[in-house]
């Protein structure tokens, strides 16, 4: 007869089994287990070693045969009786090493410990690093104790040193009968749970595993500025809020009923959301619950630009439009011309690089509506200087005149794209070495002709 798993252990493999062809990714769990000389108190009618190593045992049993799944065992307390002012606190062995198919073996180990040492925690974290074979996949640490670091280091700053460097996940720590004064003493080093009998270690345990083992689903709702999630077909990247490192980059869709679709993604890792809008987005810190579906919201209200040329089209090539915080030089985008773009709602300030450049303040972008940009159709100037020469064009904007052009060296003789308006062209030929025979001549842009500017 087969034996029955547990609710949540089953919920895990049902999980583990459906995303199997989906991800190859290996799974890494070492147990690292207390075996101080207080495992011996009797704890609901049996000693706590009894209890942990028989619980234990059974989830191991469970776990048999899974692929892509691989185990080890490290105990701390077990090798030096402990004596008040000469506790060992180098007492924490690997004592299976992590590796696939060695269920009973760990718990053929477990059935031969003897608790009678100290709880160097710090020290048994520090250690685990070595223990896994691979940064690859994901390395988790399962802790079960029932006491504090009693060795005066610091097991939060090994957790996290380990988080950082990606070596492992952040833990999870089972305390059996833990004082109510100790308990926040874990909360730095990763996820704790509190058990306060056998039945609840049994609950807890199997939680643990199958949030080890599974892949949780999340749907991530981006919203239009009435709340609704609409907004949607934006790439987005999720990093993990400790080391930085990518860890999904996806593009948002929404299913065939309209709404956010499903991902399943690993529940023990924090999230950074990066959304690829114009302005970007984040949202830090993102803590899933496994096992469960989750829903990540962001207010991603858009609207769109659309940049127009009036008539003729000719004339630039590639053209582009430097969109910006309003009243910054901060760049939201660049935005080629006779393109569609959509931005998040708010006002933008836009400088249009036509010859001369056109600025337009505090455009303003709606919820779904489209902010139509059109400016007019260039012209062009057809100059000729005879030779080469210094000077420039300038726009005349009534007693201003502001160089758009300027002829640094050779022969400026050419065509000219340029927005309509009043220009003059001041020229000195380079063979011309007095000031006073530069030569200046006004002439006229009109959208979509050209004119003639001849010097000689």
């Amino acid at each position: 007869m087969i034996k029955p798993v547990h609710k949540y252990l089953f919920l895990a493999l049902a999980i583990l089994c459906s995303n199997a062809l989906r991800s190859q990714e290996t799974t890494r769990i070492l147990f690292v287990f207390d075996a101080s000389n207080s495992m011996n108190a009797y704890w609901g009618g049996e000693r706590k070693i009894n209890t942990a190593v028989r619980l234990l045992g059974s989830s191991l049993e469970e776990l048999y045969g899974l692929e892509h799944v691989q185990l080890g065992l490290r105990v701390y307390g077990h090798q030096t009786k402990h004596i008040p002012g000469q506790q060992d606190c180098d007492d924490t062995e690997l004592v299976v090493p992590i590796s696939k198919g060695n269920n009973l073996v760990i718990k053929k180990a477990l059935e031969g410990i003897t608790p009678q040492g100290t709880t160097p925690i710090a020290r048994s974290l520090e250690r685990s690093a070595d223990d896994f074979n691979s940064a690859e996949g994901r390395n988790i640490i399962i802790l079960i104790t029932d006491g504090i670091e009693a060795c005066d280091e610091d097991p939060c700053a090994v957790s996290r040193a380990l988080q950082s460097k990606n070596i492992i996940v952040k833990p999870f720590i089972i305390g059996i009968g833990i004082d109510d004064k100790y308990k926040s003493t874990f909360e730095c080093v990763g996820n704790y749970f509190d058990v306060s009998d056998d039945a609840m270690f049994e609950q807890v345990l199997d939680i643990v595993i199958a949030q080890a083992l599974n892949n949780t689903s999340v749907q991530i709702n981006l919203n239009d500025s009435q709340g609704n999630p609409t907004e949607t077909n934006l790439p987005f990247t999720l990093y993990d809020s400790n080391t930085g490192e990518l860890k999904y980059h996806f593009v948002h869709t929404l299913n065939t009923k309209g709404l956010p679709d499903t991902l399943n993604i690993d529940p023990l890792i924090t999230y950074d959301l990066h959304l690829d809008t114009w302005p970007n987005l984040e949202k830090k810190n993102i803590q899933l619950i496994p096992g469960e579906h989750n829903t990540i919201s962001m207010d991603a209200p858009q609207g769109s630009i659309q940049l127009n040329m009036s008539g003729f089209k000719g004339g630039y090539d590639k053209l582009k439009c430097i969109v910006k915080k309003p009243g910054t030089c901060e760049v939201v985008h660049v935005q080629d011309y006779h393109t569609i773009e959509k931005y998040l709602i708010g006002k933008y300030d836009l400088e249009i690089l036509t010859t001369p450049s056109i600025f337009l303040s505090d455009v303003e972008v709606a919820q779904s509506e489209q902010t139509n940009i059109e400016i007019p159709a260039p012209g062009s100037a057809i100059i000729q200087t005879g030779g080469s020469g210094y000077g420039g064009i300038y726009l005349i904007d009534g007693n201003d005149r502001k160089c758009v052009i300027r002829f640094d060296d050779g022969n400026p003789s050419g065509k000219y794209v340029l927005q309509p308006g009043q220009y003059v062209l001041v020229f000195r030929s380079f063979s011309a070495r007095q000031t006073a025979y530069s030569i200046e001549k006004e002439f006229t842009i009109n959208s979509g002709s050209s004119s003639n500017v001849r010097l000689n």
